[in-house]
Parts: structure tokens; sequence; C-alpha cells
């Protein structure tokens, strides 16, 4: 992978992290009003089993696979960067008649102004990647 590349990979992870943790800050909040406050460890245990948090998962796996191309590229050989960058652009593709993830990252873009910067942010790293 050349240095390019690399860049372009740390500026995604680093816009899809900050969009993940504004999702589920956002997300965090409409379950502790159904089920009271949780603590951190119950929040971590919510997020990998409870439903209503599903929605994010595409996005914490994208940023996942980002984490083992980058560590893993020596042994694995090269990285497609335009499957990433296909599947960043699906993670964060709202739609209020698509998918259930699409649907609610919808929702969120019309209630949270956090998620629309953030959301903004992704966009502007991807835009650096033609089609």
């Amino acid at each position: 992978m050349n240095d390019t590349d690399r860049q372009f990979l740390f500026d995604l992870r680093k816009s899809l992290l900050h969009l993940h943790k504004t999702l589920l800050d956002w997300e965090r909040a409409a379950y502790e009003r159904v089920h009271g406050r949780v603590s951190p460890t119950d929040l971590l245990q919510a997020t990998m089993e409870h439903p209503q948090f599903a929605w994010l998962r595409p996005i914490s796996e994208l940023i996942v696979r980002i984490d083992e191309s980058v560590d893993t590229e020596a042994q694995n050989g090269p990285v497609d960067v335009a499957a990433i960058v296909a599947r960043a652009r699906a993670a964060t593709a709202a739609d209020e008649t698509g998918t259930a993830h699409a649907q609610r990252y919808h929702t969120a873009l019309q209630e949270h102004p956090d998620a629309v910067f953030a959301h903004r942010d992704v966009t502007n790293v991807l835009k650096t990647r033609a089609l």
C-alpha cells in the first residue's frame, strides 16, 4: 500500500470513529429513555447483543476491517481500498425506505445535528476518492 492509500485509510477510520461515537451516543440516549441509565459495561453488552444497536454494526465492522487491512497488509497482500470505499459509502447511505440500517441512519441525520456534521466529515474523506 502506498503512502496515499495509507493516509486515506487513516483519515477514513478517524472520521468513521467520530461518526460511530456520535451515532452511539444518540442511540444510547434513546435506549436509556426506555431502559433507564446504563453503565459503560451494560452499554457495551447492549451494543453487542440488543437489536436496537444492530444497525451500528456495519460501521463498527468497517472500522475493524480498516484496522485489520492496515495491520496485516504485509502478510495478506495488497489491501483492496476500493472495496473499503464501497463499504464506507454503503454504510453511510441514508434512505428512509431502504434497509433497516439505512432507515435508522436517515432518522439519526434528521434528529441529531451532530450526526450531520460527523456524516459530512466522512463524506468529505470519501470525496477524495473517485467513484
